[in-house]
């Protein structure tokens, strides 16, 4: 085996042996980049915190962002509880978020929300699958806020099409800022902010893009290395002579109020 054939298995296997619970991408560094959008949420999100006194996190992953956010906010909303639907981030997200009082809720994502109507003042997420607005109108009170960051259209598509070709309109489509204004609105919600920014993505090396598509696990479904290793091994000596492989992630930030009965 020559030296780049064990240099590729070698970036294989640790690309591959890399825990994917929760959303820490702190194994990223110096491997990939990607730029932040302007607005800085998880900052903007400890604000948020502060005036509110009972707040829901919606998809909360391993907890990383509303850790961050309730560790800088001036003050803690007196109730915070958070769901989760992958069991490893449900165990993750306890384990985090429990020494900070937070309830962490075990709730499928796509199931109806196991809280009584009007609970909350403020419900939050950041990078949900699907936002059920009309879930998140039923759980907020009348003159609270939904506030949360998602993933946008086409987000990442030119490593998506890599592997799995050029895709329908319907799903490069998908995830529309303007369709998900439409949609919260019909749940009766008034739209305060909806921002969005295309954002630059560099990966440095084939165990990043490894570790980042078993993480993100809806970029290419059933992905595994050995099913796509001729890609990987094409990706691969395309990064070593021409440089970081770059593709575009999309986000919108999004701000929504109950109107006040």
């Amino acid at each position: 085996m020559g030296q780049d054939s064990r240099q590729f298995e070698e970036l294989l296997a640790e690309g591959a042996a890399v825990p994917t619970e929760g959303w820490d991408f702190s194994w990223f560094e110096g491997r990939a980049t990607e730029a932040r959008p302007s607005w800085g949420y998880a900052v903007s999100l400890a604000d948020r915190l502060a005036g509110a006194t009972a707040a829901l996190d919606l998809q909360t992953g391993g907890g990383e962002v509303l850790d961050f956010a309730l560790g800088r906010a001036p003050k803690a909303p007196v109730l915070t509880v958070a769901t989760e639907g992958w069991p490893p981030n449900v165990a993750k997200a306890t384990a985090l978020l429990g020494a900070r009082g937070v309830a962490v809720v075990a709730s499928p994502e796509d199931a109806p929300l196991p809280f009584a109507d009007a609970a909350f003042e403020l419900v939050t997420s950041r990078h949900p699958v699907r936002a059920h607005w009309t879930e998140i109108a039923r759980v907020l009170r009348p003159g609270g806020t939904y506030f949360a960051q998602h993933v946008g259209p086409h987000s990442v598509f030119e490593l998506v099409e890599y592997f799995l070709g050029p895709q329908p309109e319907e799903v490069r489509g998908g995830r529309d800022p303007e369709r998900e204004r439409a949609d919260a609105e019909a749940a009766g919600l008034e739209i305060v902010d909806l921002r969005a920014e295309e954002l630059r993505i560099e990966f440095h090396d084939i165990a990043a893009v490894v570790h980042f598509l078993r993480k993100v696990v809806w970029m290419v479904p059933g992905f595994t290395v050995e099913a796509h290793r001729t890609r990987l091994r094409d990706l691969h000596e395309q990064i070593e002579s021409d440089g970081p492989f770059v593709a575009h992630s999309t986000r919108h930030l999004f701000e929504a109020r109950k109107p006040e009965a």
